[in-house]
C-alpha cells in the first residue's frame, strides 16, 4: 500500500522522461529527412555525418564529467560509431541504420548506469531520436525509396 501523497519510484521516473522521449520521438524524423537540407551530398553521406556527430555528443558530456575515465570510455564509443559511419558511406545502408540503432541501445545502457553524470533527461531523449531515425531510414531503403532532391 501506499501512503497518501507519495508517488511510486517508478512513477515518477516515467513521469519524467515521458517528456524527453516523445521530444526525442518528434525529433527523430530530422535526422531521416536530413539529405534533403544538403542536396548536393549523397544520402548515405549525410547520415554517416550525423551518426558521428550524434556519437560525439558523449565527448562533450563526459569532458564536463570530468572523470578521465569516463572520457577515455566515451573517446572509444565515439570512435566505433565514427568507424560505423565511414563504413556507411560507401558500404551497405544497413550498416548507418545499424549504426543509429546501436546508439540507441547505448543511450539506453547510458541511462540505465548514469555512467556520465549530468545527463538523466538526455539519454531517453536522444534513443528516442535514434531509434525512430533508425525505423524511417530502413523503411526508405525497403521501400527504395531515396531522400534527397
Amino acid at each position: 500500500m501506499i501512503a497518501a501523497g507519495r508517488v511510486p519510484v517508478g512513477a515518477r521516473c516515467l513521469g519524467g522522461l515521458r517528456t524527453p522521449v516523445l521530444w526525442g520521438v518528434a525529433w527523430g524524423c530530422l535526422p531521416a529527412a536530413s539529405p534533403l537540407a544538403f542536396p548536393w551530398l549523397d544520402a548515405a553521406t549525410v547520415y554517416a555525418l550525423g551518426l558521428a556527430m550524434t556519437a560525439a555528443v558523449y565527448i562533450g558530456f563526459a569532458v564536463a564529467d570530468g572523470r578521465s575515465t569516463v572520457i577515455a570510455v566515451e573517446v572509444c564509443i565515439a570512435s566505433v560509431f565514427v568507424v560505423l559511419a565511414a563504413v556507411g558511406v560507401t558500404g551497405p545502408a544497413w550498416v548507418l541504420v545499424a549504426g543509429l540503432a546501436g546508439h540507441g541501445v547505448k543511450d539506453l545502457w547510458q541511462h540505465r548506469t548514469g555512467f556520465v553524470s549530468g545527463t538523466r533527461w538526455w539519454p531517453p531523449f536522444c534513443a528516442s531520436v535514434d531509434v525512430v531515425a533508425a525505423a524511417l531510414i530502413a523503411v526508405t531503403i525497403l521501400a527504395d525509396v531515396q531522400v534527397g532532391w
